[in-house]
């Protein structure tokens, strides 16, 4: 725990002489804006960053890359399709790509494996035992989003990640939570010490999400804009959105909106054609990832944003970056009522009875009759980032976290020159 460590009072670990390797699966860098944040943290402590991540489709593109600083190695991966056996592939070639280029990075201090997968502990056990420590980011709880995204019940796949998230505990020296219900998880069945477990909030960048004069023209007509922004996967509520929007316009009779839906992901298709079929297509717009000069543009002019994700093992202990986006932008936001959802918004959030739809819909039309509340809940939402949520308080935590983890631990280059400067035994 930080008690009362300051941003200033803390050396991330001796950071200057220092090498961190970051290993990321999921998404390309710097796409992935946490691991960004926290590459560009531990540069500003002195520390010498190198990533290891997958390539982008549309940016990230390039196999290798420095930007500000920060040492980016990039591999080829095909997304996982056809089940189970798509993602052995996946998983398999990322394991081996991120072996290869480890070994070309050569000695750290410190390996920072981000899941999901519950895999990156494999390499990270390799680094282990050339002398670097393991710090295992934990983005997601794996079990819970098999749980969440398959419905398959605790069958055979599921105990497996179960048994490769204790694994990638049992390995770690440190571990980083998103929240506190993350960490309550690393404790009670990860079986870590508290002090061992160190919360680093997840928060938007807010030189990146500045408000702009408002577009009367992307509203197409309509007195409201409704934004969705995020991931379109199957856990993550865009069809129970969709049918909320549906039973705002048939059981309220509001047609006095035009929604916007801002992302993509493996449902993103599936959820055109869900618009289509609800008869929503001249009121709903589908965008797909836009650059962020169009997001802000989007989030500037929106009435209401929407938190739409469903009430499921995953989410309910979630901490979900589009409503503190949201929050940054100073927008009223309508959410489920899920736990972790209000540890961040506060009342910057209504929230509707876990996956009701009509309630849902009815707590939009209540924001969309009353500016003044509007107001006062993005106001609200700000305040809350620049505050309690703010990035300052996660780079604390991170750099709390590498410093315990490199306690007790020259820097690798001390112990590289110690080596070498070794007379052979005769």
């Amino acid at each position: 725990m930080l008690g009362d460590i300051s941003l200033d009072d803390i050396s991330g670990g001796d950071g200057p002489g220092r090498r961190a390797l970051i290993l990321v699966e999921n998404l390309s860098v710097p796409f992935d804006r946490r691991v960004w944040q926290e590459c560009t943290t531990l540069r500003d402590a002195g520390w010498e960053v190198h990533v290891i991540c997958p390539r982008g489709s549309t940016r990230d593109t390039e196999p290798e890359a420095e930007i500000d600083g920060v040492r980016i190695h990039r591999y080829p991966l095909r997304a996982a399709t056809g089940g189970p056996a798509g993602y052995v592939r996946e998983y398999g070639s990322a394991l081996w790509h991120t072996a290869r280029l480890a070994r070309k990075v050569g000695p750290v201090d410190v390996v920072h494996a981000c899941n999901p997968p519950d895999l990156l502990f494999l390499p990270a056990l390799w680094l282990k035992r050339r002398g670097a420590r393991f710090v295992f980011d934990q983005h997601d709880l794996v079990p819970e989003l098999y749980l969440s995204r398959f419905d398959r019940g605790e069958d055979l796949l599921y105990r497996g990640v179960c048994a490769l998230e204790r694994l990638t505990y049992r390995a770690a020296d440190v571990v980083l939570a998103t929240n506190e219900s993350y960490r309550d998880v690393a404790v009670r069945r990860g079986g870590r010490r508290p002090d061992d477990v160190f919360v680093v909030r997840s928060a938007p960048a807010t030189d990146r999400f500045q408000p702009v004069p408002p577009e009367t023209d992307l509203k197409r007509g309509k007195p409201h804009l409704l934004c969705y922004l995020g991931v379109m996967g199957p856990q993550d509520g865009v069809d129970y959105a969709l049918r909320s929007l549906a039973k705002l316009r048939d059981e309220l009779g509001r047609t006095d909106w035009h929604a916007v839906f801002v992302g993509a992901g493996d449902a993103f298709d599936a959820m055109v054609r869900l618009a289509r079929r609800l008869g929503l297509d001249e009121q709903v717009q589908f965008t797909g990832r836009v650059p962020d000069a169009d997001l802000v543009r989007y989030l500037s002019t929106a009435d209401v944003c929407l938190s739409p994700d469903p009430r499921n093992p995953l989410n309910d202990v979630s901490t979900m970056n589009k409503v503190l986006e949201y929050m940054a932008m100073g927008r009223p936001i309508v959410s489920f009522d899920l736990r972790e959802a209000r540890v961040s918004a506060g009342d910057a959030a209504l929230y509707a009875p876990a996956n009701d739809e009509a309630a849902f819909a009815e707590l939009i039309a209540q924001l969309l009759d009353d500016p003044q509340k509007r107001a006062r809940m993005g106001k609200i939402g700000q305040e809350r980032i620049s505050g309690q949520l703010s990035w300052r308080n996660s780079q604390a935590s991170l750099l709390a976290a590498y410093a315990a983890a490199c306690r007790d631990r020259a820097p690798v280059a001390a112990r590289v020159s110690a080596r070498r400067g070794r007379r052979p035994r005769s």
